[in-house]
């Protein structure tokens, strides 16, 4: 379903250079890429390409350069953003939730550190189109918040002022993004993961328990992919920072859409609610950036159970430790 979210190549002139690209959003940014015809650059810490192999032939795999390396070193950052010489850096490379609290300083290497390198390359190399991943658990970590505080939050909100003091302080503009709880294809990690691990063990024909209940926001990783793409196709003039939610729904009501797709599905729910907030509007960054698309949430759910279906069938998955 490439063609909900249209990319338009001769916005790029040169090659885009796509961090933390073996991740969900990151395989789905690749994808749009190379399906537009851009010329992709992946940055990852390993040449892991198993969430890009769920959506991509190899023969679209094998245009992009893959580069592999540390965010968080700083002269290897900078050596690769001046080799490749891009002309926009989307910035997704981070570690979630859990890994942060079990390791809070490998989390601040990654989400911090690594977000400075991308920042200080892309203005030594005068890259004037960056756009980098935020997360609605930023929230948690501005002041007066009702919101859980988490370090994940805190090295995402630190982000977003060290991108306003770039901003000031040396003219390079940037877009960050705060995804809800995205979903489909190639999300397999991270706490808020567990909705699309419904839709594989539907998929499945296997039973499974959402870990959490109530309100909860469905975010498309193509709809937030195309999001981030469309925010480097022009330069911008400030440091901008968007919440992107997708749908908000919650927990009980997409367990019944799924099992409208899968019926007979055998899920359910349990647990307290997610701790962050899930009713936030799109208005301002689809106002700011136009038309990325969107993905509406019954077609969501059933284009990723079909290739869930797909994929099982292949044995490019598998649903026998369901987590």
């Amino acid at each position: 379903m490439l063609e909900q979210f249209h990319v338009n190549g001769s916005d790029f002139e040169g090659p885009v250079l796509v961090t933390g690209a073996g991740g969900c959003i990151g395989s789905w940014a690749l994808s749009l890429l190379v399906d537009a015809g851009v010329k992709t650059v992946a940055f990852d810490l390993t040449e892991d390409k198993r969430r890009p192999r769920l959506l991509m032939a190899e023969s679209d795999l094998a245009k992009v350069q893959w580069l592999t390396g540390n965010i968080g070193d700083t002269t290897l950052v900078a050596k690769t953003v001046a080799a490749v010489k891009p002309c926009a850096i989307i910035h997704l490379a981070a570690l979630q939730v859990p890994f942060c609290k079990a390791d809070p300083v490998a989390g601040a290497n990654v989400n911090v550190t690594g977000t400075v390198n991308v920042f200080e390359a892309a203005r030594r190399s005068d890259v004037r189109r960056v756009a980098y991943a935020s997360s609605i658990a930023a929230h948690g970590a501005m002041e007066n918040s009702p919101w859980a505080a988490t370090l994940y939050g805190a090295y995402k909100y630190c982000n977003e002022q060290t991108a306003r003091v770039y901003s000031d302080d040396f003219g390079l503009a940037t877009v960050g993004l705060r995804p809800g709880v995205v979903y489909g294809v190639g999300r397999d990690q991270g706490m808020t993961s567990k909705t699309t691990v419904a839709i594989l063990a539907a998929a499945a024909g296997k039973p499974y328990s959402i870990p959490f209940t109530g309100p909860v926001s469905w975010l498309h990783a193509g709809e937030v992919a195309s999001a981030f793409i469309k925010a480097v196709s022009v330069e911008r003039d400030e440091a901008a920072v968007f919440d992107i939610n997708g749908t908000a729904s919650t927990v009980e009501q997409s367990l019944h859409m799924i099992c409208k797709v899968a019926p007979g599905c055998q899920l359910q729910a349990t647990g307290n609610s997610l701790p962050f907030p899930m009713e936030l509007s799109d208005l301002p960054v689809r106002h700011f950036l136009g038309d990325y698309g969107k993905m509406e949430l019954e077609d969501g759910i059933r284009f990723t159970y079909d290739r869930f279906k797909v994929l099982l069938a292949k044995n490019m998955l598998s649903a026998d430790n369901l987590t």
